[in-house]
C-alpha cells in the first residue's frame, strides 16, 4: 500500500527542492542594487500612491457576487447530471429528471426573488 504513495512523495520533494533552489539562486545571482526612497516606493502604475490603498466597493457589488457563485454552482451540478441523463433515462429512472427539475426550479425562485428585491440593480 505504501509504494503507492512514492510518486506523490517524490513529486512534493521535487516541488520543495524547486521552490528552495529559485529562493536560493535569486538571492545569490540578484542584483544587490543601491536602495533609496524612490525606489522602495509602491508603483502604482505610473501615479503616485496618495490616498486611501483600497477602495471601498458597494454592497451591491458583493451581493452580485455571492449569486453568480450560486448560479455558477448550479452550472456545474448540471454538466454531470447532463452527461448521465440519457443513460438514466434509458434505464427508466424518471426519479433522476424530478430531482434535478427540482433543484432548478429552487435556484428559479431564488433567482425571481433576488430580481424581485432588486439585488441586480446596480443604480439604486
Amino acid at each position: 500500500m505504501l509504494s503507492d504513495y512514492i510518486p506523490v512523495v517524490i513529486q512534493v520533494v521535487l516541488a520543495s527542492g524547486f521552490a528552495v533552489a529559485t529562493l536560493i539562486a535569486s538571492a545569490l545571482l540578484g542584483k544587490r542594487a543601491l536602495r533609496n526612497k524612490t525606489k522602495d516606493s509602491a508603483y502604482e502604475c505610473g501615479m503616485l500612491p496618495i490616498g486611501e490603498g483600497q477602495a471601498r466597493f458597494s454592497v451591491k457589488f458583493y451581493l452580485v457576487a455571492m449569486l453568480f457563485v450560486l448560479f455558477d454552482i448550479e452550472v456545474v451540478f448540471l454538466y454531470p447530471w447532463a452527461a448521465v441523463y440519457k443513460e438514466q433515462i434509458a434505464a427508466g429512472a424518471s426519479v433522476f429528471f424530478w430531482s434535478m427539475f427540482s433543484f432548478v426550479m429552487i435556484l428559479f425562485v431564488a433567482y425571481l426573488y433576488a430580481l424581485k428585491k432588486g439585488a441586480l440593480e446596480w443604480r439604486n
